[in-house]
């Protein structure tokens, strides 16, 4: 499916667990939480909580580590009734500072895909989340140089994909994404009549799944990176 790439006037990724990895450490965060609160209640009912805790605050703090961070102290405090520590409340905060200050790890093919795509096309990255922390992987990844442009945004909506279309100056038909979301990366961009390819991660964060659209002529699925070069 990615056997002719010339047909694109512009290709764009994401970032978190598609170029670098980044899930991994919200999945060893939550475990930390819930071994701290373990003693309050169930491990399964501490997931949901924060779960639900995160996603109705995202309206409010955005996507990222420290909208996160937050959503563990609100948990904490729910589920305790009040009655967390501060010492917990102390190390919640560490685990997000952490988190932050955490060393960037690229994906395998990564760099070899942006650096070989830069070659014959603008490139351009789209992603959601804190704008310091994600200026900040963006330069520990050494990738900035290859891309033309980069949207750090508050969500991916169509009306989101359509506005960046307008501003480059690209046509639906003319742009590629290329994420591990089905939910930001292949959804809103082929209800906009762009294409989409998707590349799974490990894992995901509930909030991020969402049905394939296997039967979308314009949507196309990788295992990796460096099917791209290959």
């Amino acid at each position: 499916m990615l056997d002719d790439l010339s047909k694109f006037d512009v290709i764009a990724f994401d970032a978190d667990d598609t170029l670098w990895h980044n899930e991994r450490f919200f999945k060893l965060s939550q475990n930390r939480f819930c071994e701290m609160l373990s003693d309050y209640v169930d491990i399964k009912t501490l997931e949901n909580t924060l779960l639900a805790a995160e996603i109705r605050n995202l309206g409010h703090y955005g996507f990222g580590v420290k909208g996160f961070t937050l959503s563990m102290i609100e948990t904490a405090i729910e589920v305790t009734e009040g009655r967390v520590e501060a010492s917990v409340i102390k190390q919640l905060l560490d685990i997000g500072q952490e988190m932050l200050q955490h060393p960037l790890e690229l994906l395998d093919g990564a760099h070899i895909a942006i650096s070989h795509l830069a070659q014959t096309h603008p490139l351009y990255l789209i992603t959601k989340g804190d704008l310091l922390h994600q200026e900040r992987k963006l330069a520990q990844s050494q990738l900035g140089e290859y891309f033309t442009g980069v949207e750090i945004v508050s969500d991916k909506t169509p009306t989101v994909y359509q506005h960046i279309l307008s501003k480059i100056g690209c046509a639906p038909k003319n742009f590629l994404m290329i994420g591990n979301s089905v939910k930001s990366d292949t959804q809103p961009v082929l209800e906009i009549g762009g294409w989409a390819c998707y590349v799974p991660f490990e894992s995901r964060w509930e909030y991020e799944h969402g049905t394939i659209p296997l039967a979308n002529p314009r949507f196309m699925q990788i295992t990796s990176l460096t099917e791209i070069v290959n």
